[in-house]
């Protein structure tokens, strides 16, 4: 394992530490934020069972995995070893406590069909994750609330669920349904997905530099009140920088991004730069590291985008395609617009189906180590209490060591061998997010009390 520069230096102050605290009881010691150099070596079996130890103490959570509806019936649910990544024999296998379940909404058309849409596909999400915990499995899953609960369901020996909500475009116009959302459940927010929504511009925009707001909207930063006098944690995972920064501005309490990495590592408009960073942190919020291989290996990454720029021009040179811009598109006919995207559908599809096939299989593997050297950067630049752990699973997460909820204590594993201290893996795998959100239930009620 290739150690750090910041590793090599802590070691180098633990060995003169020893030195000093011969002629001194007062010696300095290590900070708490790193990782810290291992005494004596200690055997691989040794490791092994060391790390199964805490990881068995450890409440473990999960911040974002992604559901279909389809697999919350009577017949078809996740008390079956089905094929999703996380199910509960899965979570029970790799001993993952606590899954947030995600009710995410794509971003499509910002009208009145759209919203009424977008509301219908978020409802029925809300209602598969309460069916499966009170009326499939009740004895197996519970809804957890707040931190408490987390907690108490743990301790009873059943698996948590909590609900995330992706992409607040299924409110609609409608700022009181940030309320009902969270009477739901809903304990996280995102005001933006792929592309740009009522609320918020996307990160997505950084790809044509096409902005529908230049941040947020006067809704959003109405919505950001509204999270706030709720106890809905704010989601900085998919907006843009520009609506990043202002909901930071905005925000009574901290913040979270509920899926996302360093972008110093990785370059993905996904993650997170270190002003982003420094500011969550000042902020008193949390980022939860995200297993998506794209956002935490830059030679897949790269690998990947010169991939699809080789087989979108093959794949436009045969179906004779020229990309428009929006102003082009608006500017052809109802039966032009009609027929640009069926063809861009076309593309996409085939663009899509060589990726599949032909790019990704080969490219690098993004693995458990590149996802621990995205927690490593981030421990190091804003301290251990503002970062945490999240796959993206059944929603394009996934790495090789961790590919589903039955590998979680791969991720503890490799903790353990950098160093890091249970205290330090109970706060990164569940004790920085119960923080926030327990700083954000007290604000809402204090906000609560002064209305």
């Amino acid at each position: 394992m290739m150690i750090k520069q910041w590793q090599w230096q802590n070691l180098i102050f633990v060995c003169l530490t020893a030195l000093v605290g011969a002629c001194s009881d007062n010696s300095p010691t290590p900070s708490p934020d790193l990782p810290q150099a291992v005494s004596s070596p200690e055997s691989e079996d040794a490791l092994l069972a060391r790390a199964q130890a805490i990881h068995e103490r450890v409440i473990t959570l999960d911040t974002h995995a992604d559901i279909d509806t389809s697999n919350f019936t009577a017949t078809v649910n996740y008390t079956m070893n089905l094929d999703t990544q996380v199910n509960l024999p899965k979570m029970e296998a790799g001993g993952l406590d606590v899954a947030w379940f995600i009710v995410y909404t794509g971003q499509d058309s910002l009208d009145a069909a759209g919203y009424a849409a977008a509301y219908a596909n978020a409802i029925d999400k809300f209602d598969a994750i309460h069916r499966l915990a009170e009326e499939i499995a009740p004895d197996a899953i519970e809804i957890a609330y707040t931190s408490d609960d987390v907690r108490r369901i743990v301790a009873s020996g059943k698996k948590v669920a909590m609900i995330g909500i992706e992409n607040a475009y299924p409110a609609g116009l409608d700022i009181a349904n940030i309320k009902d959302f969270q009477a739901r459940g809903g304990r996280y927010m995102s005001l933006a997905h792929n592309g740009h929504s009522q609320f918020a511009d996307s990160n997505t925009g950084e790809a044509d530099d096409i902005w529908l707001h230049n941040g947020l909207s006067e809704l959003g930063r109405q919505a950001i009140v509204e999270m706030n006098k709720w106890g809905v944690m704010v989601d900085l995972s998919h907006p843009s920088k520009a609506a990043n920064l202002e909901m930071l501005e905005l925000s009574r309490a901290p913040v979270i991004a509920s899926h996302s990495s360093a972008r110093t590592l990785t370059n993905n408009s996904r993650n997170l730069d270190d002003e982003l960073l420094l500011r969550i942190k000042e902020n008193g919020g949390v980022v939860q590291t995200v297993a998506f291989n794209s956002y935490i290996n830059e030679a897949r990454r790269l690998f990947l985008a010169e991939g699809r720029e080789r087989v979108l021009t093959t794949v436009a040179t045969s179906l004779n395609h020229t990309e428009l811009n929006p102003q082009q598109v608006a500017a052809l006919s109802e039966t032009g617009k009609a027929s640009y995207e069926a063809l861009m559908r076309e593309v996409d599809s085939q663009v899509n189906a060589a990726m599949r096939d032909e790019v990704t299989p080969q490219a690098p593997a993004a693995t458990v180590a590149d996802f621990v050297d995205h927690i490593d950067y981030m421990v190091a630049l804003i301290g251990i209490e503002h970062v945490g752990i999240s796959s993206d699973f059944d929603g394009g997460g996934g790495i090789e060591g961790w590919n589903d909820a039955s590998e979680t204590f791969n991720v503890t594993l490799e903790l353990v061998r950098r160093g890091y201290t249970e205290e330090q893996i109970a706060l990164l795998w569940s004790g920085n997010l119960l923080r926030v959100l327990d700083e954000v239930q007290r604000i809402a009620a204090q906000i609560q009390a002064e209305a």
